[in-house]
């Protein structure tokens, strides 16, 4: 239900994604998840059981084939198929959206890299983890829109992070090449772009497509390779025999995929677009210092988000140009 204009639903913080689209029938609609572990693998078996066809678009299509050969033997699930897709490399990028035949209803924008301890760029000079988390996301759902246009009513979601409170986008300098690296600056800057992203289709909602973002919260996933132990031991969730241990606040990757599968699926949020979710939740603005939850302002404003949109084209456009 809406509670004036901010989106409020009956599943809290402990949620999994099977249970709030619990009834929900996706038999006939067709989905892409990128990435196929930990969130984007409880993702897909959530949109999977409930009768979606889904293609699990990752770097490495082999690795989700066991996931693939499990939903086979769900009843009543789903095709569930595994292509190829790098968001780091556009010629993937297009290769996959060139690939593409029919509508799609939804677009789960799941990949991700965290915090590279080193400044990393792709072949077309791009900070890495603005490329993966939000550039190459843009350039997907910008070639698709013609078959999420001709789905009718279709949606995408944008998964994002609460570190986007960190770090506003900075337009100067986005990739990092004249003010010093830092991993996690440029972590929560890729993952404002994606909530700015979510803001920005709002241009697209004339075309029967809405866009959301949201934080999944903490969960212990792959995304957390590039950490080294001392920091999973700052993060109180590595002890010192090298053993992860989860904390009281995190969720398990099913509780983690839920607000992602809710956004993706859920009658709920027919015709929202443009917001920020956590904990199945729409969330409040909060300070960019703040701690806990929340959405940071400089995520949700309007006008820049529409000056990335803008930069986002250009620098697609400038890459398409140069090949």
């Amino acid at each position: 239900m809406n509670t004036g204009s901010r989106l409020i639903t009956p599943y809290d913080f402990d949620a999994t994604a099977t249970e709030v689209i619990d009834g929900v029938d996706l038999t006939g609609r067709r989905v892409v998840v990128t990435g196929g572990s930990g969130l984007g693998a409880e993702t897909v078996r959530a949109l999977a059981a409930a009768g979606a066809e889904v293609t699990v678009a990752t770097r490495r299509p082999e690795l989700a084939e066991p996931l693939v050969r499990e939903l086979a033997d769900v009843p009543a699930a789903g095709l569930v198929r595994a292509a190829a897709l790098d968001l780091a490399d556009l010629s993937s990028v297009d290769a996959f959206a060139r690939a593409w035949r029919g509508p799609l209803d939804i677009l789960v924008a799941n990949a991700g890299i965290m915090a590279l301890p080193e400044r990393t760029v792709t072949d077309a000079g791009w900070e890495m983890q603005l490329a993966t988390n939000f550039l190459g996301h843009f350039a997907l759902a910008g070639a698709l829109h013609g078959a999420l246009h001709e789905a009718g009513s279709a949606r995408i979601v944008v998964v994002s992070s609460g570190a986007h409170r960190w770090a506003s986008f900075d337009f100067d300098d986005p990739h990092f090449e004249r003010r010093p690296y830092d991993p996690w600056a440029a972590y929560g800057q890729s993952k404002t772009a994606d909530v700015l992203f979510a803001v920005g289709a709002r241009r697209w909602a004339v075309d029967g497509i809405t866009a959301n973002a949201l934080s999944p919260g903490f969960i212990l996933t792959n995304i957390q390779r590039h950490l080294d132990d001392d920091t999973l031991r700052a993060f109180g969730v590595m002890d010192e025999d090298g053993n992860l241990t989860p904390l009281p606040h995190y969720k398990t990757p099913a509780q983690g995929a839920a607000t992602s599968v809710l956004l993706a699926a859920s009658p709920l949020l027919d015709g929202v677009t443009g917001r920020y979710f956590e904990d199945n939740q729409e969330a409040e603005v909060a300070r960019a210092d703040a701690e806990g939850g929340g959405v940071a302002a400089h995520a949700l404003d309007l006008a820049a988000a529409d000056r990335l949109w803008e930069y986002a084209e250009d620098t697609v456009r400038a890459w398409s140009k140069a090949q």
